[in-house]
């Protein structure tokens, strides 16, 4: 089926050029960094996670993100979600191979990952976040590509591939909760110690990425004649708001925490990311930003004049995705950081050769989503016409 990729009109081609273009920029900019090493970017000995960790957090939960189309849709026998599923485990395939290559950019020396399976450490976590988003990767992969075959046949799907498509629900679910615990097991880092940690980062998740899918979707009906259905958008409209509307409060709770119980270590960070501390304020617009944009657009999208208009839906789902990237993909990792356990202050601030091997990463992510969608897209129209 792959060789459906390769037919597309003038538009087609041009988006895949562009994106080709950025991925030649920002292997470039690898090069350099394998050559120079970890000093091409920002980081340092007090800031040792910067914006690869950051995008590599962010996306394990967009990743995981797919799952709310998964389960309504084999458990819940909702068959609005039928044309759209397959698009949800195509995304985690994209978000997955996006994070893996982060991982590999901030190991400076990829030979490094080596070390993870010549020597394993079951008692660390890095050991199980790298099993669970493999065999996640693994899962999409097979149950999304033997589903979409088997309906270019026109056929039912093997027998074997429930059991796997099963299995990959409860697996999204790890995914996204062992990251969370790389973070919350870290005792000398007051912000990210927290019991909520894995259930923010879920509540998160099932926002950022069903409005990201919810925004392709809206492209491809736009330009690829492609409707998902009114029902299975107004569905994950809903599902958006409540994550979303749950993540703020969750986000509300640390505040609560912090600031009620006067914890230093919480305040601190806090105080930093919103208001700035000792002259220190690279982030507070940055975070203010995410904070504002992500009430008006949880607001939004329970508002049905809204979800009625494509372009409002749109742009009410950016909004929420780019939230939820500043406050999960900026603040929440640099925030960890910064103070250190000493008290220090040292800001990070990405290179440029460091933002081009993120920008390299997300339009190599964007180019596999493209290349699955036109097969998705050219197999539903043979099938339905």
């Amino acid at each position: 089926m792959i060789d459906k990729a390769l037919k597309g009109d003038a538009r087609y081609w041009i988006w895949l050029t562009f994106l080709l273009g950025i991925m030649t920029l920002g292997g470039f900019s690898y090069v350099q960094q394998f050559h120079y090493g970890l000093g091409y970017t920002g980081m340092s000995r007090d800031v040792s996670w910067g914006l690869y960790i950051a995008q590599f957090t962010f996306f394990v939960g967009v990743a995981a993100g797919g799952v709310m189309l998964v389960l309504p849709y084999y458990l819940h026998d909702f068959k609005a979600f039928g044309r759209i599923t397959v698009l949800g485990e195509f995304m985690a395939i994209a978000a997955v191979s996006m994070c893996l290559m982060f991982i590999l950019a901030d190991l400076g020396q990829p030979m490094r990952v080596l070390n993870v399976i010549l020597h394993p450490t079951p008692h660390s976590m890095l050991f199980w976040d790298m099993i669970v988003l493999n065999v996640y990767l693994l899962l999409n992969i097979l149950c999304g590509w033997v589903i979409l075959n088997s309906e270019a046949k026109e056929v039912p799907p093997p027998k074997w591939i429930k059991p796997l498509v099963y299995l990959s629900i409860p697996w999204a679910v790890s995914i996204h909760t062992v990251t969370a615990f790389l973070y919350a097991g870290l005792p000398g880092r007051h912000f990210l110690l927290t019991a909520i940690m894995a259930p923010r980062f879920l509540a998160s998740a099932f926002a950022a990425g069903p409005a990201l899918l919810l925004i392709c979707a809206m492209v491809m009906k736009k330009f690829a004649n492609y409707d998902p259905g009114k029902k299975a958008v107004d569905k994950l409209c809903t599902i958006i708001s409540y994550a979303a509307l749950t993540n703020l409060f969750f986000i509300g709770l640390e505040f609560f925490t912090a600031y009620y119980s006067n914890i230093p270590g919480h305040m601190r960070t806090l105080d930093y990311l919103f208001w700035g501390l000792e002259g220190h304020n690279n982030l507070v617009p940055f975070m203010r930003f995410s904070m504002i944009l992500g009430i008006i657009s949880a607001i939004l999208i329970m508002i049905p004049a809204v979800r009625k208009n494509d372009r409002a839906l749109v742009a009410t789902c950016a909004g929420i995705f780019i939230s939820l990237l500043i406050d999960k993909g900026v603040g929440l990792v640099l925030g960890g950081f910064v103070p250190s356990p000493l008290e220090y202050i040292t800001e990070y601030v990405p290179t440029f050769g460091e933002i081009m091997i993120t920008a390299g990463i997300w339009a190599t992510g964007f180019f596999i989503l493209t290349l699955l969608y036109k097969v998705a897209i050219t197999v539903d129209r043979q099938v339905h016409g």
